[in-house]
């Protein structure tokens, strides 16, 4: 059922930040070997958002190799602490969110994940179905075993405290909520970002005071946005939605900073070790040109999340526009009913900007196109004859009809 225990741990190892212990790990996978049943490996995530982006892919890609070893993913879904707010890396308290966002949010998590994901080696669990039930000297008794002192270990709530910023009480309990929840399903193994060791190592502590062996903790690196400096986040905007349509997706990896290739195809293209290897080589050693790398790149990950066709059909729309300066095969066709409408409202009307605001700032910085001539006057006023194509930025087409 099970590969050995040496050949299991390589597996595990790759493309780790940290693991704690491989001792233990050893021990754990001897122990699933003998008994011939799998380690329950623990993955959380609260539905803070709708969507999912290539760093959230991270750790399911992880994930997926496990399950591919013969092991358990217990699929925690936070509806429960998403509504306080994982404080991680944050540098001031975070709204609380309704029951009824986090829920809708929660909807359309299970979809995405099991995108990459075994569905029949994954456990899904909502946090609810404990935290939700705790009175409140079930509160006090958890919050009995840990300190105030060593919460504020944790370097973004010791960086805030030191500055005289703000921590909710409700921010100090998140830990000890997450931690709770390796209690509560008995996890083996848990795996997070850099950002979540902290957590981690919370819920080993937890799991000790309540006599079970304590959970090996894995931690995987963050990767950066667009921007190639911020950790992915889609309240940046620096993020790539796993919905987003082939032809933005594929646009948007091309956008990514030379810099940023090497973590992209180790980490997000879904590549062993030994192909990634062989890529970034030829990449270093000029046998293999950036934009091609990259090209190669989007192209794979569109793939991922939409099938070769889309790949494939992605890369010639993209050559098509930026090498011979043409437009796509298949334009979006918009029908606005006004003869003469000015340009800001045009551009909203049309869906290619979200706010009039945006739509100035991106006629200032030249981005604004009809045909091939650039509009730059916010107070230009458009008559609707014959059929035009309106650009916004480098990846964004409607084509302007005037309904009849």
């Amino acid at each position: 059922m099970f590969p050995s225990v040496q050949e299991q741990l390589e597996v595990f190892k790759e493309n780790l930040v940290e693991l704690i212990s491989e001792k233990e790990l050893a021990a754990k996978l001897e122990a699933s070997l003998k008994k011939k049943q799998p380690l329950r490996i623990k993955y959380g995530a609260d539905p803070s958002a709708p969507d999912l982006h290539l760093g959230h892919t991270v750790p399911l890609r992880k994930l997926r190799q496990l399950q591919d070893l013969g092991h358990l993913v217990v699929f925690i879904i936070g509806d429960f602490t998403a509504r306080i707010g994982d404080p991680s890396g944050k540098s001031e308290t975070r709204p609380m969110q309704t029951e009824e966002q986090v829920l809708a949010n929660a909807k359309t998590y299970q979809e995405q994940v099991f995108q990459i994901l075994d569905k029949k080696k994954t456990e899904v669990r909502y946090n609810s179905e404990w935290l939700g039930k705790m009175r409140p000297e079930d509160f006090l008794k958890l919050t009995a075993q840990y300190t105030v002192a060593r919460i504020l270990e944790r370097d973004d709530f010791s960086k805030r405290y030191k500055a005289g910023q703000p921590i909710s009480l409700v921010e100090f309990l998140y830990p000890l909520l997450q931690g709770h929840d390796s209690v509560e399903i008995r996890s083996d193994i848990e795996i997070g970002g850099t950002d979540q060791k902290f957590n981690l190592l919370v819920g080993r502590e937890l799991q000790k005071i309540d006599g079970q062996t304590p959970q090996v903790v894995m931690t995987l690196p963050l990767i950066e946005g667009l921007d190639g400096v911020q950790k992915m986040s889609k309240s940046l905007g620096n993020h790539i939605a796993l919905k987003d349509t082939p032809r933005e997706m594929f646009g948007k990896v091309m956008s990514i900073p030379d810099t940023m290739m090497e973590r992209y195809f180790r980490y997000v293209a879904a590549f062993s070790a030994k192909q990634a290897e062989v890529i970034l080589a030829e990449l270093k050693s000029g046998a293999l040109h950036p934009r091609e790398a990259k090209s190669r790149l989007a192209e794979r990950i569109v793939t991922l999340f939409h099938s070769e066709t889309d790949g494939i059909k992605a890369r010639e729309e993209f050559d098509e526009i930026f090498k011979n300066k043409g437009t796509p095969a298949e334009i979006p066709v918009v029908k606005v009913t006004q003869k003469t409408i000015d340009i800001v409202s045009l551009l909203v009307e049309a869906k290619l900007v979200t706010s009039k605001n945006e739509a100035r700032r991106l006629m200032e910085q030249g981005g604004i196109k009809i045909g091939h001539e650039k509009i730059t006057d916010p107070k230009a006023v458009i008559t609707i004859g014959d059929p035009f194509v309106l650009q916004c930025g480098k990846r964004k087409f409607a084509k302007i009809v005037l309904s009849t």
